[in-house]
């Protein structure tokens, strides 16, 4: 099916009627304080559930019929269709002739037979992969699966990088709580040697399974990694005389503590990896999109399958959502278009994701991956140049370590910067500081900071406090700063596919609109290629060095004169 070039978002009727509506608000005059004394249901008007998150959007800078003009964009852009196109498995992905079908993965068991791609059944073909997934996940969780001196696996290691990383790990530090069959895990991703040395730091070889992730299986760093890892393991085992110094035994042990996440199962047994121990995905799933897919294997063994199929659960009740509820009361829409707000129209550079949970340090980190390689493009789905600014810097930490470090930018600097404040109502660790809930004071935090933001502090409001007249500019808050609320009943697995999917949701409704392929990612490629080509001129061969720029030179050069 051939896909229709983009339509300019610039040109259509909606966009002009969001101008319009931003110049009627500059020229009323933007003020939180006086929208909702004017407005007693302004709250209820600009809240919505999905799922079991509730989303309060009554703290952004829109009225309620500023909604109404985002479904109107919504439609002029014809999101319903592109929305259709990526659900059915059209290539909308088409710089590389792809179909983009995450939802696939997460898409219940009852869907086989109902989504034939290119010729397969998708849902039968992720439920199979599923089913091993889990077969295998079940053996290491039992103990029937054990490394090659018979002990059970009590670490499992996973080795990738990008979107064979991030989300993993991610998803591991927000479910925490939930593993319980004694394994943890340890995510290795840089190149660098450190990150290696560090991770295997205190392991137990006899007990210590690595998951190699890769689809093509000749990823760089990750197979960089992977053999440090295997000489690790080799060379721990023989030092402990857990095994001899032949090749059986070796080939043996490789067998035993080494799994994989790759399609290239020659490259898989070169390795030495059992091919039966190798489970695939497709190229319909991107990296940032995957980590419900074979990528979040150790997921699977840490946490079991059936946690599992509750995250997967939360990813497909917002898929669901999305594609069949009317853009005005489409939170995941118009959240997306919202973010669009703020890009085009107040010229905000960057988005803050806060989450009050501990649990979720690794979000941020995850999404800016999502958002940014995604939409982190110049050029629209059929080669032009987009006619906006396109895409937002992501970036947070949990809460409260950010109010002690960059909320004063938030609050009182030049910048505007929309944040999501994400929080959940119960914790898993429970605790008081005498009678004072502890949760509940952090989560006063949560609620204290979208209300500052929001509203303020005049100087008339400073100097009833008494405070010096000189003092009083420093000590002013001006509000009118944009925040979202979203706030759950726990951080399940459910929960955080939810999350999950609401942010890859987002994601798309902003490309869309900007008319970009939000699933390529070529920006990533030249360095890479670069790399290989620089490598022979960092050790020694001067021929090489010859070829490079004179910078690339003089850096080289200084690196030669300076290794020890």
């Amino acid at each position: 099916m051939a896909i229709n070039p983009p339509v300019d978002a610039t040109k259509t009727p909606a966009w002009s009627a969001l101008q319009q509506h931003f110049n009627d608000l500059q020229n009323e005059g933007i003020d939180l304080r006086a929208w909702f004394a004017q407005d007693p249901e302004r709250t209820s008007k600009l809240s919505f559930e999905a799922g079991d998150l509730h989303f309060d959007l009554s703290k952004n800078l829109i009225k309620p019929e500023t909604l109404d003009l985002f479904a109107q964009l919504a439609k002029d852009v014809k999101l319903d269709e592109r929305i259709k196109q990526m659900y059915s498995g059209v290539h909308i992905n088409n710089t590389e002739d792809r179909a983009v079908l995450h939802t696939a993965l997460r898409r219940p068991v009852e869907d086989e037979g109902k989504y034939i791609v290119d010729g397969q059944d998708v849902v039968k073909d992720v439920r199979e992969t599923l089913d091993r997934i889990y077969a295998f996940a079940e053996k290491v969780r039992s103990g029937e699966w054990t490394g090659v001196t018979g002990k059970k696996i009590e670490t499992v290691v996973n080795i990738g990088i990008g979107g064979s990383d991030l989300g993993p790990v991610m998803a591991y530090e927000a479910l925490k709580p939930y593993a319980d069959a004694g394994i943890s895990a340890r995510y290795i991703s840089n190149i660098d040697p450190n990150d290696l040395a560090e991770k295997t730091k205190g392991l137990d070889p006899e007990t210590t399974l690595f998951i190699i992730v890769s689809k093509t299986f000749t990823t760089l760093e990750t197979l960089t990694n992977a053999r440090e890892a295997k000489a690790w393991l080799l060379e721990e085992l023989r030092s402990q005389h857990a095994i001899d110094e032949s090749d059986e035994k070796s080939a043996e042990a490789i067998k035993k503590h080494f799994i994989a996440v790759s399609t290239a199962l020659d490259k898989v047994e070169a390795f030495g990896i059992d091919p039966q121990n190798a489970f695939g995905f497709w190229n319909w799933v991107g990296g940032r999109y995957s980590v419900e897919s074979a990528v979040g294997t150790s997921l699977a063994i840490v946490f079991g399958p059936a946690r599992f199929e509750e995250f997967l659960h939360g990813f497909h009740e917002i898929d669901e959502y999305f594609a069949t509820t009317p853009f005005e009361k489409n939170v995941v829409a118009l959240l997306g278009l919202m973010n669009v707000w703020y890009v085009n129209f107040f010229g905000a550079h960057s988005h803050a994701v806060l989450p009050y949970d501990q649990y979720l340090h690794r979000f941020a980190a995850y999404l800016q991956q999502l958002t940014m390689e995604s939409n982190g493009k110049s050029v629209r789905w059929d080669g032009t140049p987009v006619t906006t600014q396109t895409g937002e810097i992501f970036w947070g930490e949990p809460g409260t370590n950010g109010q002690h470090a960059f909320y004063q930018l938030i609050h009182q600097g030049t910048r505007l910067i929309p944040a999501d404040f994400i929080a959940f109502a119960n914790t898993p660790n429970p605790v008081k500081d005498g009678d004072q809930d502890v949760h509940e004071l952090f989560l006063a935090n949560y609620f204290a900071q979208t209300k500052a933001l929001a509203f303020g502090k005049t100087a008339e409001e400073v100097r009833a406090e008494g405070t010096a007249e000189a003092i009083v500019p420093a000590r002013v808050f001006t509000g009118n700063r944009p925040t979202t609320s979203i706030l759950g009943e726990a951080l399940t697995p459910f929960a955080l596919g939810e999350l999950i999917a609401l942010y890859e949701h987002i994601t798309f409704v902003e490309g869309t609109v900007w008319g970009l392929d939000s699933y390529d990612q070529w920006g990533v490629e030249l360095g890479k290629v670069l790399a290989k080509q620089i490598t022979p001129a960092i050790s020694q061969d001067d021929e090489a060095l010859a070829q490079q720029d004179q910078s690339t030179q003089g850096l080289i050069n200084f690196y030669r004169s300076h290794r020890l």
